[in-house]
């Protein structure tokens, strides 16, 4: 069993408890780590600690991934409550809903900017801020999630699609500068899941159906696998592992058609 006592995990994009990210963070408070988990603003302060309260011992810090100086002061109230944090997780994805609903083709320049200012951009402003916590004796554990659409076209994915592709290369670029830090970045592809985000993707439950049809376990996966997955990469069980993207789909990537 995994023992991440002693240990502090941050995690941002814990929504609701249908999120991906209450997912993991289940499973890290639950192997013993010490949580942080972030919300975007007032609006969804009181949101997050009725979520928050569900994790013993956990903490919860505002923090918009898209303003630097909320990202600069979170991490330095970390280091002065924590000293140092050990696991990060980015579980942060937006594109505007025309965005999606529109041909790709009619992306805007405007939505295209914000896609990737939030999705992926912010994993490098978080990754750069946590970075200097990061000095235990084993490094630190940076993952990000991303999915399939990033590799080949889904429908309706549209600019997300794009926007994950860029965070699967950023994840490559910033595992190859922090490496020498012992900080481990990488990427977990999951199947689609019932979240709330999800279900505003158009067409979203054919997704689900082609996945369980295509899958060679045939079903679709659960977050709490997800939650598995993101706990083995936050353990020294996973030292050896940096700039991947680990698919936790139940197969669906490796078939042709």
């Amino acid at each position: 069993m995994i023992n991440m006592q002693g240990r502090t995990a941050v995690v941002f994009g814990v929504a609701n408890k249908r999120s991906i990210a209450w997912g993991i963070a289940q499973k890290l408070q639950a192997a013993g780590a010490q949580l942080v988990i972030t919300y975007q603003n007032e609006r969804l302060e009181q949101e997050a600690k009725d979520l928050i309260a569900d994790l013993p011992g956990a903490a919860g810090f505002r923090c918009d991934v898209t303003n630097d100086a909320e990202i600069d002061q979170l991490f330095a109230e970390l280091k002065s409550r924590y000293g140092k944090i050990h696991t990060l997780v980015h579980s942060v994805a937006f594109a505007p809903a025309e965005a999606m609903k529109n041909d790709f083709l009619l992306t805007s320049r405007d939505d295209f900017k914000v896609a990737h200012d939030i999705s992926v951009y912010s994993l490098i402003a978080v990754t750069r801020a946590a970075a200097p916590l990061m000095t235990d004796e084993s490094g630190g554990s940076v993952m990000t999630l991303t999915y399939h659409g990033a590799e080949k076209v889904v429908p309706k994915y549209n600019v997300m699609g794009v926007a994950k592709a860029a965070l699967e290369a950023t994840v490559r670029y910033l595992a190859a500068d922090v490496g020498k830090n012992k900080i481990r970045v990488n990427a977990i592809s999951a199947g689609p899941l019932k979240t709330l985000a999800a279900r505003s993707i158009p067409g979203f439950g054919d997704m689900l159906r082609t996945q369980a049809e295509r899958a060679p376990l045939k079903r679709n996966v659960e977050t709490s696998e997800v939650g598995d997955t993101a706990l083995f990469l936050a353990s020294d069980l996973s030292t050896g592992i940096t700039g991947e993207v680990i698919y936790v789909d139940a197969g669906y990537n490796i078939m042709g058609f």
